[in-house]
């Protein structure tokens, strides 16, 4: 079967994500056999398919390797609500020292965090919120995310234009942040418009159709399109560019994944904007492992986002 790029990117994701799992799902079974004084940390990924999850679950994991005396299970919750709640139920009857939780939801997440502080143990959660909080936070500013991208819009376009919105899936902290910060620069810039906005739950393949469908509807009365992640952004460019539509609309994403940061140096994505899973995931980590062991541990730790052109792409190449 000849990999098309799409399917292609989806099987090296999904190689990924059974590998993390693998290596240390079977934690699960072990828990009762930890040395003695090893510190055990439950981790919940948010959904490992996804690149940008990808990438911070795997500098979690990576970075926990590193730490003597420190085992980490980890477990996908694939996007489902309750999936991640029965994934806390199983890291409480492991008795773990402390638990990371990268949250599916804001609202709908919120009783898997109350069920963790009911049972005492420490809670850390990295990259998004809930309503309920934990014991530390670990992440970067989404509302601060969405200004950049949509300042970096305005500018492109003088401060006038229609703007098409891809959110990511509704209801998140990400995507309400993202959101907001964006209205506050439409704000900013009467002469901006936004001419549609649709949920593609950062899913490249929804928000190529979903581009393909305003192309069909809007045309002519857009000129950018803001994603509220690189994976939408990179769908929507497809869908641009088959239609021959790209150089006259402008594209900016978010999180600065590894095909978004090509697209950028090729000249055919504006920008992005980097959120750092490296330092997310070791924070995190830190995090847990001095709650762990009741030593002082700041509530919040915010890592900026920085935007990406051409003009500044080489610091964020290896």
């Amino acid at each position: 079967m000849r990999l098309t790029p799409r399917t292609a990117v989806a099987a090296f994701l999904a190689v990924g994500a059974l590998a993390l799992s693998a290596a240390f799902l079977t934690g699960c079974k072990k828990a009762e056999t930890r040395k003695e004084g090893e510190i055990l940390v439950g981790f919940s990924s948010r959904d490992l398919s996804a690149e940008y999850t990808a990438k911070l679950s795997e500098a979690i994991v990576d970075y926990a390797r590193t730490k003597p005396g420190v085992k980490l299970v980890m477990v996908d919750a694939q996007s489902d609500v309750q999936k991640q709640f029965s994934q806390v139920e199983n890291f409480i009857a492991q008795k773990v020292d402390a638990i990371i939780l990268n949250p599916c939801e804001l609202e709908a997440s919120t009783p898997a965090v109350d069920r963790i502080k009911a049972a005492g143990i420490p809670l850390v959660l990295v990259n998004q919120v809930t309503k309920s909080a934990g014991d530390a936070y670990i992440g970067s500013n989404d509302f601060e995310a969405g200004r950049i991208a949509m300042e970096a819009i305005a500018k492109k376009l003088d401060g006038r234009g229609g703007v098409l919105m891809l959110h990511g899936i509704m209801g998140t902290s990400a995507q309400l942040q993202r959101e907001a910060g964006a209205k506050e620069i439409f704000a900013k810039y009467p002469g901006l418009r936004l001419v549609d906005h649709q949920t593609a739950s950062w899913d490249r393949a929804k928000a190529l159709a979903i581009t393909e469908n305003w192309i069909q509807a809007h045309q002519g009365k857009f000129s950018a399109v803001f994603a509220h992640n690189d994976e939408m952004a990179m769908g929507a460019l497809l869908a641009l560019e088959r239609a021959g539509l790209k150089k006259d609309v402008t594209v900016i994403g978010i999180d600065a994944i590894a095909q978004a940061l090509t697209a950028v140096k090729e000249g055919r994505l504006d920008a992005t904007v980097f959120q750092d899973a490296v330092g997310q995931g070791k924070g995190s980590v830190d995090a847990a492992l001095l709650l762990a062991k009741k030593q002082p541990c700041p509530k919040e730790t915010m890592i900026p986002f920085q935007l990406i052109t051409r003009d500044n792409l080489s610091q964020f190449l290896k």
